[in-house]
């Protein structure tokens, strides 16, 4: 048997309701992982020991009443830009440094309800800006699998906690890429769902029309257990939608004959690693040897999707960072009597320059004369980019791709280019900007560094994105594999 650290929900669930082991002793296992391993790994920006284990004999008094649900007890990592009543949610920011919400977001609120155990908050990029966790204003994150390496971004602290064995499984935002790039890099799997399907209530915003919270875990099933969890409509949220609910892992074991997957022939880019192109070919092929049938497809308005983003993006954040202005709460510069120059220093003191560069960005692409050159033209070219994947929809049923082009860099290489930086994500950042669910899943190596296999479908398609990726892991062992730390 596995430590306990490493099960996985499911297993974990088995053995906790089976009343084999307690919550208090699966806590207890990961708070010992993080101590023998935080100081390398570095995942956490707010450990909460005392409330985990709290939480944890609250569980194990559920679980003795026969009550709970499958994350009841389980232990999970909170990304630090989802409020967390009476925890501090910085958003890996000094802007935000001292800032203790009074309420929990949605989908936190929606764990606790079923009794989970929170081990603390998770290290990101600034406001989730970033591909490699390094733009953090506290600390960078280590890829569990080699600690000179990043881990991605920027839910990096959740990959890298699942990965490390420090937390179950964990709770990361998507604004780009930003849990399915990670759970490539770290060897685990990470699920972006349909915009609107998960409440933004309590997300701290970034990019409004991009942000969607999924979950990273060990398996497609885990996350399946923990989409049922925190999806449905919420009236808090003006973008969520209103649906059936969905038991997202009731179909999971079935198998994916017949099923039409696309290879989009753009998603294999110029200056891909060749180790990461051998690996999803070789995925491809155990998908066909399941039963699906494969064939090349084409989105040509992919290519525009970089431009896109980093146009739309970076002018949602231009906006949603102006409330930051030092007078109603977060960081505010005190050394001056002028106003203007205390909102400024604020700003300037308040965030990194990842942050201030977007910032830039965008509120240039919204300014008088060039609105209409950038902004309604990156908006033109989203609808485009929509249309490409409701074609190719009627075609397959899903597409495969690769989830980065390339494996964990180096810590440092690349955070001084950030058009190298922003390229990361380039397999990612369509799916978003059509508000498609995507998932990854590990399905190789390359040169010792994990890689990721990309499912896209069309919108509430997640039940059989996580179908055919539970069916995959059971044909590979990739989704088993452990870093030595």
């Amino acid at each position: 048997m596995p430590e306990l650290n490493w099960l996985s929900i499911e297993d974990a669930h088995a053995q906790l309701f089976s009343r084999q082991i307690s919550s208090v002793e699966l806590t207890q296992a990961c708070l010992e992982q993080i101590d023998a391993v935080e100081d390398r790994v570095q995942s956490f920006l707010t450990l909460t020991p005392e409330n985990a284990l709290a939480q944890a004999e609250a569980a194990d008094r559920m679980l003795a009443a026969g009550e709970g649900g499958p994350l009841t007890g389980v232990p999970v990592q909170i990304k630090d830009v989802m409020c967390t009543e009476g925890v501090p949610t910085t958003c890996a920011s000094r802007m935000l440094e001292n800032f203790v919400p009074v309420y929990n977001a949605t989908a936190v609120e929606k764990l606790m309800a079923q009794g989970a155990v929170m081990l603390g908050k998770g290290n990101m990029d600034e406001f989730a800006m970033g591909s490699s966790c390094e733009n953090s204003a506290f600390h960078p994150t280590r890829n569990p699998w080699d600690l000179e390496r990043v881990p991605g971004g920027s839910s990096g602290g959740a990959a890298a906690s699942v990965a490390a064995g420090e937390a179950i499984y964990a709770l990361g935002s998507d604004t780009g890429g930003s849990v399915r790039q990670p759970a490539s890099l770290c060897g685990v799997v990470g699920l972006k769902p349909t915009y609107g399907l998960v409440s933004r209530y309590g997300l701290i915003a970034f990019a409004s029309s991009f942000d969607q919270i999924g979950p990273v875990g060990r398996s497609a099933m885990d996350c399946a257990l923990t989409l049922n969890a925190i999806a449905g409509h919420d009236p808090r949220d003006a973008t969520s939608l209103k649906r059936e609910p969905v038991d997202y892992a009731a179909s999971l074991g079935q198998d994916i004959k017949g099923m039409r997957l696309g290879v989009p022939e753009e998603y294999f880019v110029d200056g891909m690693n060749p180790g990461t192109r051998q690996a999803i070919d070789a995925a491809v092929d155990v998908l066909e040897g399941l039963g699906a049938s494969v064939r090349p497809v084409s989105l040509p308005t992919t290519r525009y999707a970089l431009a896109c983003y980093y146009i739309i993006a970076p002018s949602e954040c231009s906006a949603n960072l102006a409330r930051y202005d030092g007078v109603k709460y977060g960081y505010s510069y005190q050394d001056t009597d002028d106003m203007w120059e205390a909102m400024e220093k604020t700003r300037e003191y308040g965030f990194g320059p990842e942050v201030t560069r977007r910032v830039m960005l965008g509120t240039y692409a919204l300014s008088s004369g060039y609105y209409d050159a950038y902004y309604l033209k990156a908006q033109q070219a989203r609808t485009l980019i929509r249309q490409d994947f409701d074609r190719v929809f009627q075609e397959v049923d899903a597409l495969v791709t690769p989830t980065s082009p390339v494996t964990a860099f180096k810590i440092g290489e690349k955070i001084g280019d950030p058009v190298q930086m922003y390229l990361i994500d380039v397999c990612t950042l369509p799916v978003n900007i059509a508000g498609l669910p995507g998932l990854s899943v590990p399905c190789g190596f390359s040169e010792g560094m994990p890689v990721g296999m990309q499912f896209i479908g069309p919108h509430f398609f997640e039940e059989t994105l996580l179908r055919m990726a539970h069916a995959y892991e059971a044909a590979t062992e990739w989704s088993a594999a452990r870093p030595e730390i």
